[in-house]
């Protein structure tokens, strides 16, 4: 009986300290966002894996504001194994919050786009999501200098965002 006590204690312990890992997860956005200077095109410089761009180097992201509001998004990479050149285009809008977008690649199901930091002169970005399973580190360069990066990961830690899964872009 005592066993069967301890399994479930540390069944609990278990549930509970994965509820409060994804909370201490800081996924507060950006104070104010001008989307205009936002806009263009972006280098992906590291990003957690994850499905929808494994195997894909020389990523990049451009977003083009459209006159009624809307953001088209051109998510684009070159298979690592086939060489083949990969586009993706998707759509974006305003959040519920300032630096949030809502970005779409399917239909009508939107997944959070949060700006989590940016540069002073829009010449980087890090994003996260809803889940902390996502993260990425954006450019306006192919490469960011040392003293930047490591800044960049020092906020990203900060915030709860484990950095030694990082994957670095190859571009």
């Amino acid at each position: 009986m005592r066993d069967v006590i301890l399994i479930l204690t540390a069944f609990i312990m278990a549930i509970t300290g994965c509820k409060a890992q994804r909370n201490e997860i800081d996924r507060t956005t950006v104070q104010s966002l001008d989307i205009n200077r936002y806009m263009g095109q972006w280098f992906e410089i590291a990003r957690y894996d994850h499905s929808f761009e494994r195997n894909l180097e020389k990523c990049r992201a451009n977003y083009t504001l459209l006159p009624d509001g809307r953001i088209i998004v051109e998510n684009s990479g070159i298979e690592t194994h086939t060489g083949k050149f990969k586009l993706s285009v998707g759509k974006a809008k305003g959040g519920a919050k300032s630096g949030q977008l809502r970005v779409s690649f399917f239909w009508f199901f939107y997944s959070d786009y949060n700006i989590l930091a940016l540069g002073d002169n829009y010449d980087w970005a890090l994003i996260g999501s809803h889940s902390p399973k996502y993260l990425w580190i954006l450019s306006r360069t192919p490469r960011l200098p040392d003293a930047t990066y490591d800044e960049i990961l020092n906020i990203a830690r900060q915030r709860g965002y484990d950095t030694s899964k990082l994957h670095h872009v190859e571009q």
